[in-house]
């Protein structure tokens, strides 16, 4: 590919085949056209929309729950045309149907998710919208960006986007913004000049992109790429590329699948040998009997209602996100927050404001600092306690009046107009109470000499009422070449004098400032009139430097304090120079040294992968980097199996925020293309939110695997009292020794109403801990570990021994058979309805206040009605097997089955055994 930024400008346009006084003509266009194509980002193809929801029936838990219906319909099958039993035949046929439409919920959300997001290209293609002036057969014309063909002359002035990729031919004070690409807020200086090939991306000075913005003079260039061979287009094609992310907690739930479906496979296996052993003979009959009971307790074992209630946890995670400014796109999001293990962060716009401001300045007397940040004239100006005063500064006068940038107020907000660093100094002038409007009377500008990148100065011609004069800014060392005397303490010396204004330029740069000096020169009335720039810029006096920077957000050093102590690593990776990088980044905290390790995008140009890999997380800030490195460090990290964050704003972050495990993007600030390619986007633009978000990560993750504890222990209940009925069951009073323990519609009850509705409700808890002081979860781990598998089993065993107990108690008083099963049914209801509150805490259920979860109350009172009410109600008697009981039976069947949950909590809090 060649590297234009290497050849001279004649060597291009000789390349291209184009004379940059006629430009192209109309044959040319055709023939650049059909070669490179338009100037558009090729998009990819997007699945349909029925291709989209089938992508919800591919989750593992789907697949095992579509399995289940399939076991369901077979079991009716049977029980309809081989045992002659339509009332069973009808369970199962209900429960096929319950579980289908659980299925179809799930895959709908799964739908709608997809079809709101991931619109990335979208939001590149804006700039099919404009238009730019070219030239072609001699004649200047505008023509639609989509038009513009490779060998093309565009011409671009202030204001103007440049919409192609351009080696400038010729220049004009010519400045672009292009902090979409590299991650700096200044103005880059454009020239022709020839560069070398080692040269980064951000120091290409010869070269404009599409989508950046010309902030001051005119330029002509060359077209040398268009759509996706344009760095856009580079970057488009990186988040085509980017491979779909696996959240932890999908890796977490697909191994529990992968658990759930061995432990199915075995109490199938176990109950047909039982049934057999049992049977005592190997028959047609005996076999399709055992096999439609290890059916059934196939189908219990399955938490049927998993998918939709870990949907409904997350959104509520995702709710509680949003009340905190975070909006996620993607519900698995809101979990991989809480596993986050390092946040990778652009510097500007996402740690800085992305708005230059002048922090300091020397007036020729006193180094004051200034207060407030960002576009916002508000502030004040002080040196120790000495406040300043501008009324007659020379300093101020110089900054506000050689200046050709400007402020407004619209609608509420400070919106900046022209260069980065002009706005910084007519915000300062504002704050000292000077505007360019109020120097107007008594200072006419009579003559505007440009800012050139040869001669590094800006001057103005001003006529007073008494006298003329030349204002001059530039940098420091530019202006003491060309400076007769300095202002030093109130008094005019010799420039040869410069130690002390020069030792306050070292101090700003050590401080990563950028500095800008400020001189003047009084002249006669010829002189301001006739003299040449090279003979008014001369014998100055300079009256004082500004130490200008895109200053912190405020609130971000508190934020890394707590992402640090939640063993979190913040690292900084930005388009800037290293300096002012480390600089930033020892201010807020990211590292702890001043002469901390910063690894620069030449120097990982030169690194393979595995050396990148050892480097990572011994290093947290990375300067001048491209959108690739941003991939490749990533990645990195990823190998070293950390769960990655990444933030930005600018369309060179969107690669990078779609390789990251999250994409976290600003939204005030941020560009479409950012939002578009981010997981969580920040509505308020603070780096707090994403501490906030976190947390609430955090948070979610811990009732979720409240939840799963929860809605595995009562599974655990069902089967067991199931198989109890299986080993133990003989003929009793009513009951035969065929009767199951429970009906497969109580099971299809307890798993969709009085387990499920208080387990959404453990959505709404608050942290039980401080878990901002603990350190992410290993994502390898399972949702189940410490000791949380060995407390499902104890408690849902005996959970079921109980609701075999309550069976085998009816049975024993002769109760009728679907009485004994209405006991047992209760029975299950009201253990997992006390175990719920249990499930809360790690620890126990006296750790916990019960009435601090609203929504979990009403959910459990809800359930616990509902339930007695279908054994009650002559309708549910008929199609669940149900019946009614005796009052004192009711109370029994409420308050006993709490006894376990009280005795174990008692026991676990005494003895303090874990397992349990």
């Amino acid at each position: 590919m060649t590297k234009f930024y290497q050849l001279t400008t004649t060597d291009v346009l000789d390349k291209l085949l184009v004379d940059s006084n006629r430009g192209l003509s109309n044959q040319q266009v055709l023939e650049n056209r059909n070669l490179y194509g338009t100037n558009k980002l090729s998009e990819k193809k997007e699945d349909p929309a029925w291709k989209i929801f089938l992508k919800g029936f591919k989750e593992p838990i789907v697949i095992v729950l579509i399995g289940a219906i399939f076991l369901s319909l077979l079991s009716s099958f049977y029980a309809f045309n081989v045992q002659n039993e339509p009332q069973h035949g009808k369970e199962a046929l209900y429960e096929a149907i319950a579980i289908f439409i659980l299925v179809i919920i799930n895959a709908s959300i799964v739908f709608f998710q997809e079809m709101s997001t991931k619109k990335s290209l979208d939001a590149l293609k804006e700039m099919d919208n404009r238009t730019s002036v070219v030239l072609r057969d001699h004649e200047w014309q505008t023509i639609p960006t989509s038009q513009i063909v490779v060998g093309d002359i565009i011409k671009v002035k202030m204001g103007d986007f440049v919409e192609a990729d351009v080696r400038w031919i010729k220049s004009s004070e010519l400045q672009v913004i292009e902090s979409h690409l590299t991650g700096e807020a200044d103005a880059i200086s454009k020239d022709t000049s020839v560069i070398s090939e080692d040269t980064q991306l951000a120091d290409r000075n010869n070269m404009g992109y599409s989508g950046s913005t010309v902030s001051n003079g005119q330029g002509i260039g060359v077209v040398v790429g268009i759509g996706d061979n344009t760095e856009m287009g580079n970057i488009a094609t990186l988040i085509q590329n980017s491979d779909t992310k696996t959240s932890p907690l999908q890796v977490t739930i697909k191994k529990l699948t992968s658990s759930l479906m061995k432990i199915s496979l075995a109490v199938v296996i176990l109950t047909f040998i039982i049934g057999i052993i049992k049977a005592g003979e190997l028959s047609i009959a005996s076999i399709t009997s055992v096999l439609s009971t290890s059916i059934s307790l196939a189908v219990a074992s399955i938490p049927d209602a998993m998918p939709i209630v870990l949907s409904i946890v997350l959104t509520i995670g995702a709710t509680k996100t949003a009340a905190n400014n975070g909006l996620i796109k993607s519900l698995n999001s809101v979990e991989t927050l809480g596993s986050t293990s390092y946040i990778c962060s652009d510097k500007t716009g996402t740690l800085t404001q992305n708005q230059m401001t002048v922090t300091n300045f020397y007036d020729g007397q006193h180094s004051y600092k200034v207060s407030g940040l960002g576009y916002e004239p508000v502030g004040e100006i002080k040196a120790g306690e000495i406040n300043f005063q501008a009324d007659d500064s020379l300093f101020i006068k110089g900054s506000v009046l050689c200046n050709e940038a400007s402020v407004k107020e619209v609608n509420g907000k400070f919106k900046p107009f022209g260069n980065p660093t002009e706005i910084a100094l007519n915000v300062l002038g504002q704050k000292a109470g000077v505007t360019k409007e109020s120097l107007k009377s008594s200072n006419k500008i009579m003559r505007t000499l440009p800012f050139t990148s040869d001669r590094k100065m800006m001057s103005v011609v001003v006529e007073t009422p008494t006298a003329y004069r030349l204002y001059t800014k530039g940098a420091p060392d530019v202006l003491l070449k060309n400076s007769q005397n300095i202002l030093l303490n109130n008094k005019i010396v010799s420039s040869s004098n410069h130690q002390q204004f020069s030792n306050i330029v070292d101090e700003y740069a050590t401080k990563a400032l950028r500095t800008l000096a400020v001189a003047y020169r009084d002249l006669t009335q010829k002189e301001a009139q006739t003299s040449t720039i090279e003979e008014l810029e001369q014998q100055l006096t300079i009256v004082g430097v500004a130490g200008i920077i895109d200053p912190p957000r405020p609130e971000v050093k508190k934020s890394v304090k707590t992402l640090n102590d939640a063993k979190i690593e913040v690292v900084m990776i930005t388009g800037d120079h290293a300096k002012t990088a480390r600089a930033i980044a020892y201010d807020l905290g990211i590292v702890k040294s001043k002469n901390a390790v910063v690894i620069s995008g030449s120097e990982i140009e030169k690194m393979s992968d595995d050396e990148l890999f050892n480097s990572v997380l011994k290093t947290n800030i990375y300067a001048r980097v491209t959108p690739e490195h941003k991939q490749r460090i990533i990645k990195q990290l990823q190998r070293q199996r950390q769960i990655v964050a990444m933030t930005g704003d600018g369309v060179n972050d969107a690669p990078a925020l779609k390789a990251a495990d999250i994409g976290i993007a600003m939204g005030i600030t941020g560009t479409e293309v950012t939002k578009d390619s981010a997981d969580l986007i920040l509505l308020d633009d603070k780096f707090t939110t994403i501490e906030k978000s976190v947390r609430s990560g955090r948070m979610i993750y811990a009732n979720i695997k409240n939840f799963m504890r929860h809605e595995l222990t009562t599974n655990v209940a069902e089967v067991m009292s199931l198989l109890f009925g299986l080993f133990f069951t003989q003929s009793i009073g009513q009951v035969t020794a065929g009767t199951a323990t429970l009906t497969a519609l109580m099971v299809l009850w307890v798993n969709m109403i009085s387990d499920s509705l208080p387990s959404f409700a453990l959505g709404y808890d608050v942290a039980e801990s401080d878990i901002m002081k603990e350190k992410p979860r290993d994502v390898n781990e399972s949702i189940l570990a410490n000791h949380t598998w060995s407390r499902v089993l104890i408690r849902g065993t005996i959970m079921g021994a109980m609701v075999y107990l309550a069976f085998y108690w009816a049975a024993r008083n002769n109760f009728t058979p679907n009485q004994a099963q209405t006991a047992a049914f209760l029975t299950l209801v009201f253990g997992q309805l006390w175990h719920v509150f249990d499930a809360r805490s790690s620890k126990s259920i006296f750790r916990r206040n019960p009435f601090e979860n609203k929504h979990l109350l009403v959910a459990v009172l809800f359930a616990g009605i509902s339930s007695i009410l279908v054994t009650a109600i002559p309708f549910f008697n008929l199609v669940m097997g149900t019946a009614q009981l005796p009052r004192i039976v009711y109370l029994w069947v409420i308050f006993i089955p709490a006894i376990p949950t009280f005795v174990l909590s008692g026991l676990k809090e005494i003895f303090k055994i874990k397992i349990w």
